[in-house]
């Protein structure tokens, strides 16, 4: 009497069927009789199993798995989560957009459909008299924050403006006081003045080694251009395994593109306190608004010597290898191409490209072997 095959072997023959696979190369590899898998597809076909699966209904479950794995993949990269404040998650699903489609964003943050529209028609039609309000109120802002010896926060600032008979949010206010650099020094007061203090001094001096995962974090952007457009890569990556922790693409090289890199890197690792950060000299590495995010988190920078490409040579090796192993290999035809090429190549780097520092192991497996040795 043959062997009893079970449900779930079954299972795995018609699958390899419903993915393309020939019954002649099934057969080949599993020694199954033509006869009976034959007879296995069509009990699939037809609904006649005990869990009445068909085709139809293997495709519709397909579908939902790839959907959900998509949308695990977006929540764990995004710069913002699905309980985060409305407006993030809307700000998010927009930047997003022009990688993912529209439907997956909203289900993975948890943003009705209507509500995205109506926000983008909103924003389309407040763009011209958010940018006209903005600038009416920028210098009476500037001169209130200047006035109070640079003491006011918003809130204090919107009460000045009120008993002016001005209204504007308290939001709203905070928002051009951040993207123009003032900050109340009663706030920020110790952080302004260590700023204003400190030296940037080269913590690492090429001394690329750490004793853990996440002691010492580098950094660094570079670009990539495509028809005529430029795109900034910001990257982070682990000093202990060589790691990948979070990268960002931006069209705008700025201090948002660094912080949010580093927002990325931070909340999927949990670093503790005493973090070294390294980095260029950069005018989005050494602002006054990413030393201050970079303060509340306990985090030490470190900065290269200008001109000094060998200080922070361990992300310009990664870079070479990502411009020739991958952007430079390929034309492409969207943007969409170029994001999704970069996010494969470093899931690539970190789970299967052997690395010569750490004796031809993927970063993945190093850091693997590290917890497991720390348990």
């Amino acid at each position: 009497m043959g062997k009893r095959v079970g449900l779930k072997e079954k299972q795995g023959v018609v699958e390899r069927y419903l993915s393309g696979e020939k019954v002649e190369s099934i057969c080949k590899d599993t020694s199954y009789p033509r006869s009976t898998v034959y007879d296995w597809i069509s009990q699939y076909k037809s609904g006649l199993q005990n869990h009445q699966v068909n085709i139809k209904d293997y495709k519709l479950l397909r579908t939902k798995y790839e959907r959900q794995k998509l949308v695990v993949h977006i929540l764990q990269n995004a710069p913002c989560r699905a309980n985060d404040p409305l407006h993030d998650r809307l700000d998010t699903i927009k930047e997003l957009s022009s990688r993912y489609t529209v439907y997956t964003l909203c289900a993975a943050f948890k943003v009705p459909k209507g509500t995205y529209y109506n926000f983008l028609l909103r924003r389309k039609c407040e763009n011209s008299q958010a940018a006209k309000r903005r600038a009416e109120l920028k210098p009476i802002i500037e001169e209130i924050y200047q006035s109070s010896n640079q003491t006011f926060g918003a809130d204090k600032i919107v009460a000045v403006m009120l008993d002016r008979g001005i209204a504007a949010t308290e939001r709203l206010v905070s928002d051009i006081m951040h993207k123009n650099g003032w900050f109340s020094v009663k706030t920020n007061a110790k952080a302004l003045y260590e700023y204003s203090e400190r030296r940037k001094k080269n913590i690492l001096n090429q001394n690329f080694k750490a004793e853990r995962p996440n002691q010492i974090w580098v950094s660094d952007v570079t670009y990539f251009s495509y028809k005529e457009r430029t795109f900034y890569i910001c990257v982070i990556i682990d000093l202990y395994s060589r790691k990948l922790i979070a990268h960002k693409i931006s069209k705008r090289n700025s201090t948002q593109l660094t912080k949010g890199t580093f927002k990325i890197a931070y909340f999927s690792r949990s670093p503790q306190e005493g973090l070294i950060f390294h980095s260029d000299n950069g005018n989005n590495y050494i602002s006054k608004s990413f030393y201050i995010y970079l303060k509340q988190f306990g985090v030490k920078q470190s900065f290269s010597r200008s001109r000094r490409p060998h200080d922070n040579a361990v992300i310009e090796s990664f870079f070479r290898s990502m411009k020739t192993e991958e952007l430079y290999r390929y034309k492409f035809k969207s943007e969409r191409e170029i994001r999704k090429s970069v996010a494969d190549y470093i899931e690539r780097y970190n789970s299967e490209r052997p690395h010569t520092y750490l004796g031809y192991l993927t970063p993945d497996r190093y850091e693997q072997l590290y917890g497991n040795n720390s348990d």
